[in-house]
C-alpha cells in the first residue's frame, strides 16, 4: 500500500465525519457493531494488502502453559520472530508506516530500532462489555461542552465517534478490567543510561465498570486510584488517593495526599494538567488523563502504522532493569512491534488556556481505544516528547493493558520508564478482593502510610 492509499483512506474518514457532534448514533449505525465493526467499533476486515488480519474475536483465553490467575504473562507467540527490523538506516523505506514520534526517535537515537512482526488483532473484552458498548452506542452524549459525557456505562462511550472529544473519552473510559492491584517500578533514565527508581503500588478500582452498575447508579465518578511509595525510597508511606470524576468541569477532581513526615492528610489541587511528574506532567499518566477542556480536539483519520503491540518480554520475571534499560531508550531487542490501524487524534491548545504543550498528538489503537503512542509539542512548535505504551493482551481477563509506557524527552535525552514489573513476585494483579468503600476514602490514608 503506497502512501497517497494511506492518506486518501484517512481524508474519506474525515469527509464521512459530521462537522458537529451529534454524539448518539441512530439504530442502524449502531447495528454495524455487530457486523462490518467489531463490538468496539474497529473495522472487522483486514487488509490482506498490509498484512492486517480481521478480527475474529481477539485472545480470550490463555494458551497453553500459562500457570494461572496471578500469574506472569506468558508469550501466546513465542516461536514468531522479526518479520523485518526498522532502524536508521532503512527507515526511510517504511516512512508511510512510521509516525513523526517515532521517526524522531531514529534521528535521536542511531540504536533506536523497531522489530517488526506479524500482526496479531488480540484485543478482546468480556460479552458484557460488548453489550453495554452496543447500548451505548445509542445513547451516550457529550455534556458540559465536551468536558464530561452521560447516558453510558460499562463499555466503550462512543464506539463510532463523530468528534475528536468523543474519540478522547473512549480512551479515557476505555475497558482495562474492573480493579487492579500492583507492584512496579518507575526508572528515570538519563542520556547517558544511567537511572534512578522508585518502587510503588497502583490500585485502580473502576465505578464505571463496577459490576452491574447502571446509568442511573454511576454518578460523577469514574474510578479511584491509590499510589503509594515503598521502601527503600526514603519518600516510602507518601501516598495519592485519587477520586476522577467525569465531568470535571461539574466537578473536579478530588486528590488527596499523605506525607509520613508530617502525618498530615491534605488536598492535592495540582495534580492535573501539566503539574511535571517524574519526566513527565500529570495529564500525561495513561499517554492522556483528565480533563479535556484545555485544548480544541480533531480526528485526523485512520492510518496503518508500526505500534507496540503484544509485548510479553518486556515483563517476563527475573528480567534485570540493566537488561531493560539503554542509553536513549529501553532494549529495542525485547520489544514487539505490529502494523495496526490506528485513529489519529490532535489537540491544539485553545486561545487563552496555558498548557506547557501547545499542541499533542494521539495513535490510538481502533480495537481496544488505548493510546498507544502520544506526541507532545512546545509552544514554539517542536516536538518535545515521544511517549511509547508497549502494551500486551491480558487474556485472563481479557483487556489490553500496558506493559511498560515509555516517556522520551528529546530536548534532555533523558526518559521515564512506568510499569517495570520483572523483579516483583507477582505481575499487575486483576483478580484479588475489591477493598471496600472505606479504604478509597481520605481518612483512610493516614493509616494505609503507616503501615
Amino acid at each position: 500500500m503506497n502512501r497517497f492509499r494511506i492518506q486518501a483512506a484517512g481524508a474519506l474518514l474525515c469527509a464521512l465525519l459530521p462537522l458537529h457532534a451529534l454524539a448518539k448514533v441512530p439504530a442502524d449505525q449502531a447495528a454495524r457493531l455487530d457486523n462490518d465493526l467489531t463490538p468496539f467499533g474497529a473495522v472487522r476486515a483486514g487488509d490482506p494488502a498490509l498484512g492486517i488480519p480481521a478480527w475474529t474475536g481477539g485472545l480470550q483465553q490463555p494458551p497453553a502453559g500459562y500457570p494461572g490467575p496471578g500469574a506472569f504473562d506468558i508469550d501466546p507467540f513465542p516461536e514468531q520472530r522479526p518479520q523485518l527490523i526498522i532502524d536508521s538506516a532503512n527507515r526511510a523505506q517504511y516512512a508511510e508506516h512510521l509516525s513523526e514520534g517515532v521517526q524522531a526517535l531514529f534521528s535521536a537515537y542511531p540504536s533506536f530500532k523497531v522489530p517488526v512482526y506479524p500482526t496479531e488483532r488480540t484485543f478482546a473484552a468480556p460479552p458484557e462489555v460488548y453489550a453495554n458498548t452496543r447500548a451505548n452506542a445509542s445513547r451516550a452524549e457529550l455534556t458540559s461542552g465536551g468536558n464530561g459525557f452521560g447516558g453510558a456505562v460499562g463499555g466503550i462511550p462512543f464506539p463510532i465517534p463523530q468528534s475528536g472529544l468523543e474519540a478522547i473519552w473512549n480512551h479515557i473510559a476505555r475497558w482495562q478490567g474492573r480493579y487492579f492491584d500492583e507492584v512496579s517500578t518507575t526508572a528515570q533514565v538519563r542520556a547517558d543510561g544511567s537511572y534512578s527508581s522508585l518502587r510503588e503500588r497502583n490500585q485502580l478500582l473502576s465505578n464505571y465498570y463496577a459490576a452491574n452498575q447502571t446509568t442511573e447508579g454511576l454518578g460523577n465518578i469514574l474510578y479511584r486510584y491509590m499510589n503509594q511509595i515503598l521502601p527503600p525510597s526514603r519518600s516510602a508511606g507518601e501516598t495519592l488517593l485519587v477520586h476522577e470524576t467525569i465531568d470535571q468541569v461539574q466537578a473536579p477532581r478530588m486528590a488527596w495526599n499523605y506525607f509520613p513526615g508530617q502525618r498530615r492528610v491534605r488536598r492535592a489541587p495540582t495534580v492535573a494538567y501539566d503539574n511535571p511528574v517524574d519526566g513527565y506532567v500529570s495529564d500525561d499518566a495513561d499517554m492522556y488523563n483528565g480533563a479535556p477542556n484545555r485544548y480544541d480536539w480533531k480526528i485526523v483519520g485512520k492510518q496503518a502504522l508500526f505500534v507496540p503491540y503484544n509485548n510479553y518480554r518486556l515483563n517476563q520475571p527475573g528480567r534485570a532493569f540493566n537488561d531493560i534499560l539503554k542509553p536513549g531508550h529501553i532494549n529495542p531487542d525485547l520489544t514487539r512491534w505490529e502494523l495496526h490501524r490506528v485513529w489519529v487524534l490532535e489537540a491544539t491548545l485553545k486561545t487563552g488556556e496555558r498548557h506547557v504543550y501547545a499542541k499533542r498528538r494521539f495513535y490510538l489503537d481502533e480495537d481496544s481505544w488505548n493510546i498507544l503512542m502520544a506526541e507532545s509539542f512546545d509552544s514554539r512548535g517542536q516536538l518535545w516528547r515521544v511517549n511509547l505504551a508497549f502494551t500486551q493482551q491480558a487474556y485472563e481477563v481479557p483487556t489490553l493493558t500496558t506493559s511498560v509506557i515509555v516517556y522520551h524527552d528529546l530536548i534532555s535525552r533523558d526518559y521515564s520508564a512506568l510499569g517495570l514489573r520483572s523483579q516483583e513476585k507477582n505481575p499487575r494483579q486483576f483478580q484479588l478482593p475489591v477493598p471496600p468503600d472505606s479504604y478509597w476514602q481520605p481518612a483512610n490514608l493516614r493509616r494505609l502510610g503507616t503501615n
